[in-house]
């Protein structure tokens, strides 16, 4: 006896509880995006069973026109594959329309970057006149001079900073070796926090590591995001930002400045270029307001 389009869709909710163990959450999404697919095969007074790709594009390009966002629709088309898939390994239909389609791959979403008076004033938050107040002061110069991972910023020894000749060594993802040149004032601050500040700190001289906690281990990547978000705060910067935010930055601000995105991807660390060109998009999108803002035509 061949099931009905709403049967179907309680046997598949039924099987995601009990075989897949999903959560109910998840179980519900799925049912919200199957529901609105029933209504469209029932307004066509279709089945299931008989459902070929130019249906289910018909129903994405509706979806599309009320309104769905790309997102939205990625994850409807997962959905219905996933229950196309299910109705395939019980036999209820014959052959999976869709085995071979595979979602849309979103556009990336452009990453966020302070403007540089919003830089200046989160490098000047710090009190430099205590050995964190150095530390942090050094690690932020540090990090907007090179773009350089948080958790390469936190694994940095003493042998992998050269600051006469303004350089350091960076060990990347899988262990890859890079160097990344420094700035006048990054390498000021890292000197005065070396000279200054870090011997001040509590087990100081039984670490390798360049910049300690308060108790002389190493800072962990949410102390030293709390850091970030205490600094932004000081500077009164609103809205959210992340020590990454400060990569972003690195990036977006050479670019502008008319660096070339090769350069750019090895200081970064990029194994593929392509990853470093969404920092051209920013900097060209900083550019157009710039020229709308001051050009007498804009």
């Amino acid at each position: 006896m061949e099931l009905s389009n709403s049967r179907m869709l309680d046997r598949f909710c039924q099987y995601m509880v009990v075989e897949r163990r999903l959560a109910g959450n998840t179980v519900e999404a799925y049912n919200r995006d199957l529901v609105r697919f029933l209504a469209f095969h029932e307004e066509c007074g279709r089945s299931f069973t008989d459902t070929t790709r130019l249906d289910l594009l018909s129903f994405l390009n509706r979806e599309r026109e009320q309104g769905l966002s790309s997102r939205s629709l990625a994850r409807m088309l997962s959905s219905i594959r996933t229950f196309y898939f299910f109705l395939a390994s019980e036999r209820l239909i014959g052959k999976n329309p869709f085995f071979d389609m595979h979602s849309p791959r979103l556009g990336k979403k452009l990453p966020a970057v302070l403007s540089r008076p919003e830089v200046v004033a989160l490098l000047n938050a710090p009190d430099t006149a205590t050995p964190l107040g150095m530390r942090d002061k050094a690690m932020l110069e540090l990090l907007y001079a090179t773009g350089v991972r948080v958790s390469e910023l936190l694994g940095l020894r003493f042998t992998s900073v050269n600051l006469d000749a303004g350089f350091i060594i960076v060990v990347g993802k899988g262990s890859k070796e890079r160097i990344v040149p420094l700035g006048m004032e990054a390498i000021e601050r890292v000197r005065t926090y070396i000279d200054e500040g870090r011997g001040r700190l509590p087990g100081a001289g039984r670490s390798s590591l360049l910049f300690l906690n308060r108790d002389g281990g190493q800072l962990s990547r949410q102390g030293f995001w709390k850091l970030v978000k205490k600094y932004c705060l000081a500077a009164g910067i609103g809205r959210r930002v992340s020590p990454h935010t400060l990569r972003h930055s690195f990036a977006t601000h050479l670019l502008e400045g008319g660096a070339d995105l090769r350069s750019v991807q090895m200081m970064l660390g990029h194994a593929d270029i392509v990853t470093t060109q969404i920092y051209t998009h920013l900097a060209q999108d900083s550019l157009m307001k710039l020229h709308e803002k001051y050009h007498p035509r804009g």
